[in-house]
């Protein structure tokens, strides 16, 4: 079987997170001392470094920050779903999300444009509010 470069390995820790993915839902971690989300998912507040944290879900919604359409990428299955859009996200409660834009053509995209989470094969990806298309 052939490596996949496209999800992290699940652990003990990130389970819940991956679980609710698998569900249509996303959650973020939010420190009971300081009030701050955060995420990737850490088990301390990178803000405060408390570790009383707790997984919360979010409301899906975002806006565009930056992009790149990337056209090659040799590594599997990436190189199977060429062109695809990389992006970071301002998600609505404050931290800042690694992930893909779909369901848009690569020209419609605007720095600042509102998204929605979708969730594609349990990984939560962004495609814009209002947007009527089809996941790939």
């Amino acid at each position: 079987m052939d490596a996949r470069y496209d999800r992290p390995e699940t652990d003990a820790f990130t389970r819940t997170y991956w679980d609710a993915a698998a569900a249509g839902r996303l959650l973020l971690r939010r420190c009971a001392s300081c009030a701050r989300t955060h995420h990737y998912p850490r088990e301390f507040c990178p803000h405060c470094w408390s570790e009383s944290v707790a997984w919360e879900p979010a409301s899906g919604r975002a806006t565009l920050y930056t992009w790149s359409v990337v056209h090659r990428n040799d590594l599997p299955p990436f190189k199977d779903r060429t062109p695809y859009v990389a992006a970071v996200v301002d998600l609505a409660e404050g931290p800042r999300m690694m992930t893909e834009i779909v369901d848009c053509p690569h020209g419609e995209l605007r720095a600042g444009a509102d998204l929605v989470a979708v969730f594609a094969d349990g990984v939560p990806k962004f495609r814009p509010v209002g947007w009527v298309g089809r996941l790939e």
